[in-house]
């Protein structure tokens, strides 16, 4: 029997360091598990918070490639945050991947326990 879930490994984006994969495809659809800012070059997280999250949404941007889709294949997104002073950055980054207001995923920003030298987390649902 064919295995139902495939595991989608991120070129370019660090592998978790609890045993979960970057991110899975299960028929048409895709999950991803947290994306952060790392970049894709060096692996270390930049202290800059506008770089971190624009690291970010380039992770977002390599893990859709990843699993055959696209970011026009986003249908949600989380954001998760230390607190909401982060907004403008995610915004920022938001606008320039999603510039068309017809044509964006819904989206949600978490006050939540990130780890300290990240700036923003974040976790997709897509149909490719």
């Amino acid at each position: 029997m064919a295995k139902k879930r495939q595991v989608v490994h991120v070129p370019g984006v660090p592998r978790h360091k609890n045993p979960i994969p970057n991110a899975v495809k299960l028929g048409n659809m895709i999950f991803s598990s947290s994306i952060a800012g790392y970049d894709p070059k060096t692996g270390e997280v930049p202290k800059d918070p506008a770089v971190q999250v624009a690291n970010a949404f380039a992770n977002v941007r390599l893990t859709m490639e990843a699993a055959g889709g696209t970011t026009d294949d986003i249908g949600r997104i989380l954001f998760y945050v230390h607190d909401m002073s982060t907004r403008d950055l995610l915004n920022k980054e938001w606008l320039r991947m999603f510039p068309d207001e017809d044509n964006r995923p819904v989206r949600k920003v978490l006050v939540s326990e990130i780890p300290k030298d990240l700036v923003v987390q974040i976790e997709v649902t897509a149909v490719a």
